[in-house]
């Protein structure tokens, strides 16, 4: 990739600094010698930050950590001073909730506002970087039928979700829309958007919790044997998106949202980028009717809707990356490389079991 002036200067702050991207983020921050302020909610916990402290350790950036939280108000104040990059990655992806409200749309929605009222009175501070989604542009695959020319693109916003029908969609789409109310609110610094499609590779925390190595466990467990709904979706390399939030920090052109996916896929395309290196296992070969697939979705999977079903599974997911590619640069890997990398590293971990 063509290579970015990267302001050592200044110290950058990263929110969320324990989470899959932002590990990926703080790697490649940390490698370019840059001095990192991770703002964490509980530094003290050595077990959560131990593979950050392990790249520290081994790369020429220096690490310091904060304490902060997303629903404390100014809590992010002591880790933002004198920095002037914002990296606001932090943002809960569950898809199993009892409390959308709670446990999705508030930890999106005031996490952004804290944040970024935050950066309004920060002098410092020239960029913000948000880690929104492109959950943030889409509700539903259905939607694709009224997006121009049937594909989403960065001028697409999300006004199909709710906190009753896809809630974490929702829950980007409130949190995006407050990040630009701010930033036109103030005139220190500019935002700058990545809308990632779905994240996959491998953690630079080998045990990640994030919602992607669910559904990846799920395709070597056995799971999903029978077969996947024919879902389509974006996916992205976390290594590739990594890149891309350093772009969107310090290349002076950067602006507004940009599209970060480097696939236009589904769950089953996925599965089939596994199965030529790990035919051994009981990886999903077919797609399941969608009638099936109606009719025992709520009863396998509470979270899953009968209407979540029938506006999504059955219809292709494109969206247009050129953006990313013309403005940032990107050049994205592989999916192949992505997965398998990703699937490795699970084994590995024992995340998924051994090939018996």
């Amino acid at each position: 990739m063509n290579n970015i002036e990267i302001d050592k200067s200044k110290p950058v702050m990263v929110t969320g600094a324990t989470g899959y991207v932002a590990g990926w983020v703080v790697k490649r921050l940390l490698e370019e010698g840059v001095t990192v302020h991770a703002a964490v909610r509980d530094p003290d916990d050595k077990q959560k930050v131990r593979h950050l402290d392990e790249l520290a350790a081994n790369l020429p950036g220096t690490l310091r950590y904060f304490k902060a939280d997303l629903l404390d108000q100014g809590s992010y104040a002591a880790a933002m001073a004198g920095c002037g990059i914002v990296f606001h990655t932090a943002s809960p992806f569950t898809l199993n909730i009892r409390d959308a409200q709670k446990e999705l749309v508030d930890p999106a929605l005031q996490g952004t506002r804290n944040v970024l009222q935050t950066a309004k009175r920060t002098a410092s501070v020239r960029r913000v970087v948000l880690t929104s989604s492109c959950a943030a542009i889409y509700g539903d695959n259905a939607d694709i039928e009224s997006a121009p020319a049937g594909v989403f693109t960065e001028d697409v916003w999300n006004s199909s979700s709710s906190l009753d029908h896809a809630p974490y969609s929702y829950s980007k789409a409130v949190a995006e829309r407050e990040a630009w109310e701010i930033a036109r609110s103030q005139s220190g610094w500019d935002l700058v958007v990545v809308n990632p499609s779905l994240v996959i590779g491998p953690g630079v925390n080998p045990n990640g919790t994030s919602e992607s190595f669910n559904i990846i466990r799920q395709m070597g467990d056995g799971t999903m044997k029978a077969g996947v709904p024919d879902l389509g979706l974006g996916a992205v390399d976390v290594r590739d998106l990594a890149e891309a939030h350093l772009r969107a920090a310090f290349l002076p052109k950067a602006a507004g949202r940009n599209i970060i996916s480097g696939h236009n896929t589904s769950l089953l395309g996925i599965a089939k980028a596994l199965l030529p290196k790990f035919d051994a296992y009981p990886v999903p070969r077919r797609n399941l009717p969608k009638w099936l697939v109606w009719l025992v979705a709520p009863i396998v999977d509470k979270a899953t809707t009968r209407k979540f079903v029938s506006r999504n599974v059955g219809y292709a997911w494109r969206a247009d990356n050129s953006k990313s590619v013309r403005e940032l640069g990107m050049v994205y890997r592989p999916l192949e490389t992505s997965i398998r990398d990703m699937f490795q590293q699970m084994i590995d971990n024992g995340l998924i079991p051994k090939e018996r």
